[in-house]
C-alpha cells in the first residue's frame, strides 16, 4: 500500500504539473516517491495477533484484532515504571460487530487506560443489511437512465466488501449483470491477499472459500491494472460499476473517472465510506454545485448516493459496548473524530460515572 502510495504520488503530481505548465504556475514535487515507500518498507516486519513483543525498555507490546480491515490491530501496552506496571489500550480504528468477511473485535482486558476513537460517538449505523438493498436500488436506478455507477472505495476492506455484496446481488438477480470493475492495481493484489489470508476471514467466508465459491470471483467483474484500459472506460457508453481509490476521492484513478462522468446527469457516485472534512469527498457528499478536480471546476451534475451503513468504524452502541467489556479502567481518552462526535461520546461515557478526557493538542497526561 505504502509503495502505491508512493506511485500515486508521483502520477498525481505529473498530471498537476502538466495543467501548472498550461497556466503558467510554479511546479510542483510529490510528498514522497515509490522509491522513498520501498526503502520504508524494508523496515517493517510481521507481528501476530497475540505475540506478545519489546518496543522499548520496559515497554512491551501485544496486538489484538480490530475487525475493523484485515490485519488491524488494537494495541495493548504494558509500561514498566519500577515496581509498577501501567496497562494501556489503544483502540484506532476499531471495527464493528457483524460485518462481513471479518472477524469481530476482541476486546483487551486488564487495562488500566484506554485510548479510544470517537469517529461515530454520537452516531449509530444502519443494519448492514441496509447498505445491501440501497445499493441495489441505486444501481437498478442508474441502470434504467443507462448511467454509469462510480465507487469512491478504499483499496483496504471497503472495496472488497462492495464487492461481497455484488456477488450476492447478481447471484439473487436482484440487479442486472451489467459490467463490473475494479480499477486499481492495488485493489487487485489486496483481493488476492484476502483469500491467501483467509484464516483471518470470518468462518462464512472462510468456507465459502475452501468450497470455492469465493465472493471475490464474479463472471462479469474484471480487475484492472493497464492504465490504458482505466482510460478506455470514458469512451465505454455502456451502464457499469466502477469502484476506483483513493476512498476520499484525493488522489488515484477514481478522480480521472469523475473528471468525465461528475456532469453526466445519468452518473450515480456511491459513496460507502467516510469522507473527512475539507476532502473532495466531502464536497461532493455535501452536494456542492461545483466541484474542483486537478485544478479545473466542474458541475456536480451526477446523482449522489450515501450509504453510510457501509462504514468499517464502530459506532456510539459499538463503542459504548467496548468501554463496557474493558471495564474497570482508571481514565479513558477519546481521539480520532471530529469535536461534535468525540463530545457526544464524552458525554454518553460521563454519564455512566466513568473518568474521560478528549485531550487536546500537546496537552500531557500523567498515567498512574
Amino acid at each position: 500500500m505504502l509503495e502505491d502510495s508512493g506511485k500515486i504520488q508521483e502520477e498525481d503530481i505529473k498530471y498537476v504539473n502538466k495543467i501548472n505548465r498550461r497556466m503558467g504556475l510554479p511546479l510542483r514535487k510529490p510528498l514522497y516517491t515509490k522509491k522513498d515507500s520501498a526503502k520504508a518498507a524494508k523496515r517493517f516486519r510481521p507481528i501476530s495477533y497475540g505475540q506478545r513483543f519489546c518496543v522499548a525498555r520496559d515497554c512491551f507490546a501485544t496486538l489484538l484484532d480490530a475487525g475493523h480491515i484485515l490485519g488491524s490491530s488494537i494495541i495493548t501496552l504494558e509500561i514498566k515504571s519500577g515496581a509498577r506496571t501501567v496497562r494501556l489500550g489503544y483502540a484506532v480504528d476499531l471495527g464493528r460487530r457483524g460485518l462481513p468477511l471479518l472477524n469481530d473485535p476482541v476486546v483487551p482486558v486488564g487495562l488500566d487506560y484506554l485510548i479510544l476513537e470517537s469517529t461515530y460517538g454520537g452516531r449509530t449505523h444502519s443494519p448492514i443489511d441496509d447498505a445491501k438493498e440501497k445499493l441495489k436500488t441505486a444501481i437498478n436506478r442508474t441502470v434504467e437512465r443507462k448511467g454509469k455507477i462510480l465507487i469512491p472505495s478504499f483499496t483496504l476492506e471497503r472495496t472488497q466488501e462492495v464487492i461481497h455484496f455484488l456477488n450476492e446481488l447478481l447471484k439473487e438477480e436482484s440487479i442486472p449483470s451489467i459490467p463490473i470493475y475494479v480499477d486499481s492495481p492495488l485493489a487487485t493484489d489486496i483481493t488476492e491477499l484476502f483469500t491467501y489470508h483467509s484464516s483471518y476471514l470470518d468462518e462464512k467466508t472462510r468456507r465459502a472459500i475452501k468450497e470455492k465459491k469465493s465472493p471475490f470471483e464474479l463472471l462479469n467483474l474484471k480487475f484492472i491494472r493497464d492504465q490504458k484500459v482505466s482510460k478506455s472506460l470514458n469512451t465505454d457508453k455502456r451502464p457499469m460499476v466502477i469502484i476506483a481509490g483513493s476512498g476520499m476521492c484525493e488522489s488515484g484513478r477514481i478522480l480521472h473517472h469523475l473528471k468525465n462522468n461528475i456532469e453526466d446527469s445519468r452518473t450515480t457516485i456511491l459513496v460507502v465510506g467516510y469522507m473527512a472534512q475539507d476532502t473532495l469527498g466531502k464536497r461532493i457528499v455535501d452536494k456542492a454545485p461545483f466541484v474542483r478536480i486537478f485544478g479545473v471546476e466542474y458541475e456536480l451534475n451526477a446523482e449522489v448516493v450515501v450509504i453510510n451503513a457501509f462504514s468499517a468504524h464502530a459506532d456510539k452502541n459499538d463503542l459504548c459496548d467496548f468501554v463496557d467489556k474493558c471495564l474497570p479502567l482508571k481514565g479513558i481518552f477519546l481521539v480520532h473524530g471530529d469535536s461534535d462526535q468525540a463530545q457526544s461520546l464524552f458525554e454518553l461515557l460521563i454519564a455512566k460515572g466513568l473518568n474521560v478526557r478528549i485531550p487536546s493538542r500537546d496537552e500531557e497526561a500523567l498515567l498512574n
